[in-house]
Order: C-alpha cells, then structure tokens, then sequence
C-alpha cells in the first residue's frame, strides 16, 4: 500500500512540473508573438537623435 501512495505522489508530481512548464512554454509564445505583432503598429525602438541638432550656446 505504501508504495503504491508513493507512486500516486510522484504522479502528482510530475503532472504539476509538466503543467508549470507548459505554462512557461505558452507565456514565452505569447511574448514572441506580442512582439512581432508590435513591431507592425508602428511600436518601435526611438532611434538615437544626437547629432541632429546643434547644441545653443
């Protein structure tokens, strides 16, 4: 009996470490995605403005 509890354990186990890394798995997709969809509504990095304008004096 005891180890058939220990067994049921583990597998408790393994499917909460599976489910937390498919977790991981859909957020890193999400990101990826938000990501190359931002990059086409214009969401850009500000490029560097130096050298543009001349310093008053």
């Amino acid at each position: 009996m005891f180890e058939y509890e220990m067994q049921r354990m583990r597998a408790a186990e393994l499917i909460r470490e599976a489910d937390g890394r498919r977790l991981v798995r859909q957020v890193r997709e999400a990101r990826k995605e938000a990501a190359r969809n931002a990059g086409n509504e214009g969401e850009r990095r500000v490029g560097s403005h130096r050298g543009r304008f001349v310093s008053a004096a």
